[in-house]
């Protein structure tokens, strides 16, 4: 028979349920005997069969919103049972002998030493009050960048911390200098794993002190301008907090300089709703603190003065909206989404910060404001015109005075402080190297100060953007990359990729690894999907929660447009995702996996009926909505990926990517998932897993490891295109 997407449905052998109660190492054992033989389809790998290992189901039925919801592969979610180890071990050594296979693998691995290694460093930027300045730097023989400093304009540079003298997993997670410069706090984390510990260096002779501090994943420091000590941020340690509940609880604290971590004020924090997230920052004056209290899509804000002994005064609360607040000369400017979804910025006095004191200063626009810099005496606004940067220049009293000269059409951004007269903006597209400008305010001028190195020529390249309906006949916009003469002759190998949620802009950026693919021979599409940000919060709206399938519908119909308009065709299109970007691409083949000829599915979400029991992830319920709902759980069961796999079908090659050390998304959905479609293909493949050592959600920390780990994965999908 055939379903209702015209994929193909052929017979396939099934291991057979085995009781619960049988020891997990005897089941392995016993499907052993009936493991998968699976030829592969029409991509390119060298291998003509593959054996999968073997893999027992065990059934688990939960009644689930009244609704009988049966997992076979609930063992799989345990990392640390012998048997799942095992079982990531055999996957691992098969997927190695399937990607070490390439022929792609030594060119990449060859290409990305040459384009990843240069030296480079980032331009130095000053402190507020005071001369010494902050950048960073690697050599080209550098697995980490390095932080350097120093003492002032024209003097010697020196290297203030070396992470490739550390621990060869530890990397250098963020920096904060105190506003003179005499101090820095910095945090360590270890293997990707989020999870930074602050320190703190005095400059003068580089010392380090014994400060310690409350709690794991430390960060969001805001140093009081005397340096008496700074606010932070963090998560409770186990066994503080029932078990699970240490990913929750965020809270804001106040370490005092020279102190232990017992002696820290805990001073902004819930003890209702353990999704939110805390932080303090200080005005640039050093005379106002900003508390803001949220998740994803609303925040509350309060202010009080430096010094104050007073509850923080309400700026906005209980309104599901976004606010941030800055505070320039004793009125605050609140950028929200609040009655605009395509944001604007209001302004009041602080001393009546509420909202009905608030008054318009940029009102909502036809383009969605991005950011708003309050630098150099002037309010620099970046708007997003159909996805690409533009930056308006406001004058103090909300007069918009010009656009500021962009060097082409791209993503840009622009910092500084409000008094110095210093400004700098960012440029890149995805022709465009990433470079850096100093702005002439007075002049209007930007001058180039910096471009990253990479030795790779875009000459021969271009991007377009272009237009196509959804399913529902929404227009969604395409970028389009290939070579400058490329015809539409259905000749072209195409990546397919994108994200598509949490109001994340899929903005023009160079990406080397777009460039790679581009001098392979191929052409790379990005579509700007619903549940981005491109257009305003309607447009974010109208991909999450309830209506997330219309992100699977924009995908889809941009594989379709792309097949229609002869770029490709189904053999020679790939699709590749991260992340939320992981679930839009394991939704994509599993509602048509007769579209696509190869699939990298990067740290996924794919079980979206339990996704919220793991780790942090009960922080996404505003974008997806919960099982633990009986509306929310019929959003999830019609599209979750794990639970629509269909045995039969002939499923394209899959690489499913999980990292170790993950500190968002669990790797158990890309173990069940890579189970789930092992069994069910008939006849296509390879389904193969890699779950990354000493990673994180980002992938690998040092250069080689980078290097190696995106060399094979790429190589897969260069394969699967016939690269």
């Amino acid at each position: 028979m055939t379903p209702r997407d015209g994929s193909l449905i052929c017979p396939i052998s099934l291991i057979s349920p085995i009781a619960a109660h049988v020891p997990l190492a005897r089941m392995l054992a016993a499907a052993a005997a009936v493991a998968l033989l699976v030829t592969l389809p029409g991509c390119h790998m060298t291998t003509n069969t593959i054996t999968y290992p073997p893999t027992p189901r065990v059934p688990v039925t939960d009644l689930v919103q009244g609704v009988a919801i049966t997992d076979a592969y609930r063992w799989l979610e345990d990392a640390a049972a012998p048997a799942v180890t095992n079982w990531v071990a055999q996957q691992e050594a098969l997927t190695r002998r399937v990607l070490d296979a390439l022929p792609q693998q030594a060119w990449l691995t060859q290409r990305l030493e040459r384009l990843w290694r240069y030296d480079d460093e980032t331009v130095p930027m000053p402190v507020l009050d005071g001369p010494r300045l902050f950048f960073s730097r690697k050599n080209a023989a550098d697995e980490k960048w390095m932080y350097m400093t120093a003492a002032h304009t024209g003097a010697v540079p020196e290297v203030l911390l070396n992470p490739n003298t550390w621990d060869a997993h530890e990397t250098l997670d963020s920096t904060a200098p105190s506003p003179d410069g005499a101090y820095l706090v910095y945090g360590v984390a270890r293997a990707g794993d989020e999870d930074a510990q602050l320190h703190v260096l005095r400059l003068a002779d580089r010392v380090l002190l014994p400060d310690t501090f409350q709690g794991w994943r430390q960060d969001g420091v805001a140093w009081l301008h005397d340096n008496s000590g700074f606010f932070y941020s963090a998560k409770p340690r186990k066994g503080t907090v029932p078990a699970g509940a240490e990913h929750y609880w965020h809270t804001a604290w106040f370490h005092t300089l020279g102190t232990p971590a017992a002696q820290d004020q805990k001073v902004f924090w819930d003890d209702t709703t353990k999704e939110y997230w805390h932080g303090v920052s200080v005005s640039e004056d050093g005379r106002w603190l900003v508390f803001s209290r949220g998740l994803f899509n609303r925040t509350d804000v309060y202010v009080k003065p430096v010094g104050s002994t007073n509850a923080p005064v309400p700026v906005v609360t209980n309104i599901d909206a976004r606010f941030s607040v800055t505070v320039v000369n004793d009125r605050i400017y609140i950028k929200t989404n609040w009655q605009a979804p395509r944001e604007r910025v209001m302004v009041a006095d602080i001393a009546q910060p509420g909202i009905e004191h608030w008054q318009t200063f940029i009102p909502e626009g036809a383009d969605t404001l991005e950011n708003v810099s309050f630098s150099a005496g002037k309010v620099f606004a970046v708007y997003l015109h159909n996805a690409c940067s533009l930056i308006r220049i406001f004058a103090p009293d909300g007069t918009f005075e010009r656009e500021l000269p962009l060097p082409g059409i791209g993503s840009a951004n622009v910092w500084g402080f409000w008094s110095k007269p210093q400004v700098w903006v960012s440029f890149t597209s995805y022709t465009h190297l990433p470079t850096t400008y100093a702005y002439d305010v007075a002049r209007a001028a930007l001058t180039e100060l910096h471009h990253t190195p990479i030795p790779f020529d875009m000459s021969p390249y271009m991007s377009t953007q272009v237009w196509y309906h959804s399913k529902d006949g929404t227009a969604v916009p395409l970028f389009l990359l290939g070579k400058r003469d490329a015809q539409a002759d259905g000749s072209h190998a195409v990546l397919l990729t994108g994200y598509g949620g949490f109001n994340v802009s899929m903005q023009p950026y160079f990406s080397t690894m777009y460039g790679v693919w581009l001098e392979a021979g191929g052409m790379v599409a990005i579509p700007c999907l619903r549940g981005g940000g491109e257009f305003g919060e309607a447009w974010h709206q109208a991909g999450m929660r309830a209506n997330k399938q219309n992100v699977f519908d924009d995908f889809i119909g941009a594989a379709e447009w792309l097949v229609r308009e002869r770029w490709t065709t189904p053999r020679r299109l790939v699709i590749s995702g991260g992340s939320n970007g992981g679930l839009l691409v394991g939704a994509a083949v599993v509602q048509r996996p007769d579209l696509f000829a190869g699939v990298m599915c990067a740290v996924p979400l794919l079980d979206m009926l339990r996704y919220h029991l793991f780790g942090i992830a009960n922080i996404w319920n505003e974008e997806y909505g919960t099982a633990a709902q009986a509306d929310q759980f019929a959003w999830l069961q019609r599209y979750s990926p794990y639970h629509h796999v269909t045995d039969g079908v002939r499923y394209p090659p899959v690489l499913l990517i999980a990292s170790e050390n993950d500190a968002r998304v669990d790797p158990l959905h890309a173990r069940k998932m890579a189970a789930r479609l092992q069994a069910a293909t008939c006849g296509g493949g390879p389904i193969v897993l890699l779950q990354r050592k000493a990673a994180g959600h980002g992938g690998a920390v040092t250069l080689s490891e980078r290097i190696a780990q995106t060399s094979a994965e790429w190589a897969f999908l260069l394969d699967c295109a016939g690269l």
